[in-house]
């Protein structure tokens, strides 16, 4: 009811009503008109059908509400879901970012374990990485001493 094809067809069958009831049937045939001027019938018809569609409006009416409450309710509980997910992620996010400052910290440590390694070695005179593993350090060269 609510689309153009219905209201143009409504205007022909009007149309048509009219132009059959008033210049056909009165004028050409010369026959008495089943619905003279007036009109009363085509009145009464569209009386019934004004009715048709209130009720099929409201039906509509009731169906529409049922679909908007459904994804309002939809909508809510999405919106639950995803308010605990973005929860999840920013603690994941804390986690991870307090993870990475322990390793950096460990990683300083161990760049400065290292280089105080280096240091003794060098007071000492070791010859470090100039032996395979398992093997003693060569003694102190002649230069170092």
């Amino acid at each position: 009811m609510g689309s153009w094809p219905f209201v143009f067809g409504f205007f022909a069958v009007m149309i048509a009503w009219a132009t059959i009831n008033t210049l056909v049937l009165a004028r050409v045939f010369v026959v008495k008109a089943f619905d003279p001027y007036p009109y009363i019938l085509l009145n009464l018809f569209l009386s019934m059908l004004a009715g048709v569609q209130a009720a099929a409006l409201l039906i509509a009416a009731k169906r529409a509400d049922a679909i908007s409450s459904e994804i309002a309710v939809h909508t809510e509980k999405n919106t639950d879901d995803i308010k605990l997910l973005i929860q999840d992620i920013t603690r994941l996010i804390e986690e991870n970012t307090a993870l990475t400052s322990e390793v950096k910290k460990n990683t300083d440590l161990l760049d400065e374990i290292h280089l105080h390694v280096a240091n003794i070695g060098k007071r000492v005179g070791a010859e470090m990485g100039r032996f395979a593993p398992g093997q003693s350090p060569p003694g102190p060269s002649p230069q170092d001493q």
